[in-house]
Formats: C-alpha cells, sequence, structure tokens
C-alpha cells in the first residue's frame, strides 16, 4: 500500500472513482476516506491527506498544487446537480445564499453574477441546505441534494451551462491535486484504478438507482470524467477570475 491518504468526495458524480478504489485489482494499494468537498480541500490544504479529488477553487490555498491524474469532475453546459435556485429572474435577485459543502461553486456563482449576468447581489452565508425563500432571494445548491427538487423553483440557473455560454469552455468542478511531488508509480497505479471505476460505470448506476433522478443520463451524459487541455484551460481561466473575487 502507498502511504499518501486520499480524500474523495462522496458524492454520486464521484462514485465510478470510488467503484475503482474498490473493486480495480491494485485499488487496495490506496487509503481513501470519503468527504464533502470543503472537507476534501481542507484536509488537503492542512496536510491531512496527500491527494484530493478537490474543488478547484481551493487549488489556491495549496502551495504549489499538483493535478496529477487524467481525470476530473466536469460538465460542457449543463450538469444537473450545480444550481441558483429562485422564485425570481435574475434581474430581481438581490441576495443569493451560499453552499456551505462548496466554495468553487459559490465563486462560480460570484463570478457568473458579476462577469455574465452583470448583476450586484449581496451574497450571505447558510448552514442548512434549501432555505425559505422571500422575494428577490435564491441560493446555491451543488450536488446529491439537488435532485428531484428543481421543479420546486420558478428559476432555476445551472451554473455550469452559464460557464459555457460565458466562456464557450466546459467547467472543471473538482480535480485530483496532490499538496507534494509523488512517484511515477503511484500516479500511473492511479490513474489506472480510476480508469477502472468508469470503465465499470453501468455497475455502479445499477447500484444507484434513485426514483427521482436519471443517474444514467447524470453519469452517462452530464457528468465528463476526463480531463483535456480545454479543461486545463478553463481551470486557469476561473482561478483568474476568483483571485478578483
Amino acid at each position: 500500500m502507498f502511504n499518501q491518504k486520499i480524500s474523495v468526495v462522496s458524492y454520486l458524480n464521484a462514485k465510478p472513482f470510488i467503484y475503482g478504489l474498490m473493486h480495480a485489482p491494485n485499488g487496495s494499494h490506496f487509503n481513501y476516506c470519503l468527504d464533502i468537498p470543503a472537507v476534501c480541500a481542507a484536509k488537503l490544504a492542512t496536510n491531512e491527506v496527500q491527494v484530493g479529488l478537490i474543488p478547484v477553487a481551493a487549488m489556491l490555498d495549496i502551495q504549489n498544487p499538483q493535478v496529477i491524474t487524467d481525470y476530473c469532475i466536469s460538465a460542457r453546459e449543463a450538469v444537473n446537480s450545480v444550481f441558483i435556485f429562485a422564485n425570481n429572474s435574475i434581474d430581481e435577485i438581490h441576495t443569493i445564499y451560499l453552499d456551505p459543502h462548496s466554495r468553487s461553486s459559490n465563486n462560480l456563482a460570484k463570478i457568473l453574477l458579476k462577469h455574465f449576468w452583470k448583476k450586484e447581489v449581496e451574497f450571505k452565508e447558510r448552514t442548512i441546505d434549501i432555505v425559505s425563500l422571500q422575494d428577490g432571494e435564491a441560493f446555491v445548491l451543488i450536488g446529491d441534494r439537488t435532485f428531484g427538487i428543481q421543479e420546486q423553483y420558478q428559476h432555476v440557473f445551472d451554473l455550469a451551462t452559464a460557464w459555457f455560454e460565458f466562456t464557450r469552455l466546459p467547467f472543471v468542478f473538482a480535480a485530483w491535486v496532490a499538496n507534494t511531488a509523488l512517484s511515477a508509480d503511484f500516479i500511473k497505479e492511479f490513474n489506472e484504478v480510476l480508469a477502472y471505476g468508469l470503465a465499470n460505470k453501468n455497475e455502479v448506476i445499477k447500484a444507484n438507482q434513485l426514483a427521482n433522478f436519471d443517474v444514467a443520463d447524470y453519469l452517462n451524459n452530464k457528468i465528463n470524467y476526463h480531463l483535456s487541455d480545454e479543461k486545463l484551460k478553463s481551470i486557469e481561466l476561473y482561478l483568474n477570475y476568483c483571485k478578483t473575487l
């Protein structure tokens, strides 16, 4: 077993990676734990783990962050799990409550409000998943907690769609990042484990059926797992915008 500890997001979109760690022939070589995105990032920043599937905004908190695999969690246009929920149009919103689970999605919302929608709003922290909205209020919500609730709100803004309309680039929500130099053997085997999980995505889909959500469509068509030069460009652009917030 490798000595490095790994933090993995516990959301549905990371389950193919988790499947690889659980079932790949060399998956037992890796020591991992499951966390929400913000905790993944905090553990990596404090060296509690050495590798994390972290929200890309958290790369700003890590000295010399290194993207180490061929894989990520990204979307080209609609991702269907990262939203601003509202009962008003963007022009009528004056207050947005942020999601405590993900700094990346909160920053994405701030960037889009400022540069794409060109709308000034007040951002507020919150500690609960869903808020009772007053007129002109909205909230950011990400991950599995968004499944099946879109119809409860009059306006639902998919942030990956908005980013694509703004930049013509896919958005990378999370990447595999290390806070220290890793051996070539670690990276090679870890890539193989992740690839194994993705090759068995249908097993993940069968094991995670939901009554109110199309898991197959989400994992096959909404989430894109392969890191590319275009996505690295998108990460760089996003981080540059984050520095201006």
